[in-house]
């Protein structure tokens, strides 16, 4: 039987996706990239795996380590590159299973977000929401992942928990929004993509 949390929750992801404008409340301002039309896009996958526990629902987020080659030290759904001849949501899933342990047996894709475009990487970002009937062992993959840790939805959906501080980028003061979650600081491209997920949530909820 699927909870009615990810029946509402599904229901809201076949419908008109709120898109860019719920995507540019958690970017930087002003914007430091302009992407060109014809640069080379790398696609990429990342999941935003939900499950049930003590009556709340939760999700990952991963800390990425300092040795790997893209954002180093960065908060990240489970997530990576697209293979040759892999669909996006094969590649969220297999690499949720290479990075935090959870097999794509026990997962249950409802649908996607907006694809994110980072200029500063090149990659094109395809999210996917599943869920899982219960809350699943983890095996954290230490070479990429640092920390695994679950916020739940009910702190996302707390006002106090979007933030925003200055900082100095190429000379220039800029504001950079974010979500302090369970100690972390949540910006760029995960804070873009929870964005559009937090819309659809308030609406969906």
């Amino acid at each position: 039987m699927v909870p009615l949390f990810i029946a509402k929750l599904s229901k809201r992801l076949d419908e008109c996706l709120p898109g860019r404008a719920a995507q540019e409340i958690m970017m930087i301002r002003p914007k430091r990239f302009k992407s060109k039309v014809d640069q080379k896009k790398v696609p990429a996958a990342v999941l935003i795996l939900l499950y049930p526990f003590d009556n709340e629902w939760y999700f990952f987020l991963t800390k990425r380590t300092k040795t790997v080659e893209h954002h180093k030290g960065q908060i990240s759904f489970p997530g990576g590159m697209v293979e040759k001849s892999e669909s996006y949501k094969n590649a969220a899933l297999r690499e949720t299973f290479e990075e935090i342990g959870v097999s794509m047996k026990e997962i249950n894709i409802i649908g996607a977000l907006t694809p994110l475009y980072v200029p500063v990487s090149k990659f094109e970002i395809f999210p996917f929401i599943g869920w899982t009937a219960k809350k699943p062992e983890t095996v954290m993959h230490d070479i990429e992942v640092d920390r695994i840790f679950s916020p739940s939805i009910k702190n996302l959906m707390l006002e106090e928990t979007k933030k925003e501080r200055r900082d100095i980028l190429s000379d220039s003061s800029i504001a950079v929004p974010y979500f302090d979650l369970d100690g972390e600081v949540v910006w760029g491209a995960t804070s873009i993509i929870l964005s559009e997920f937090k819309a659809i949530l308030e609406e969906a909820l």
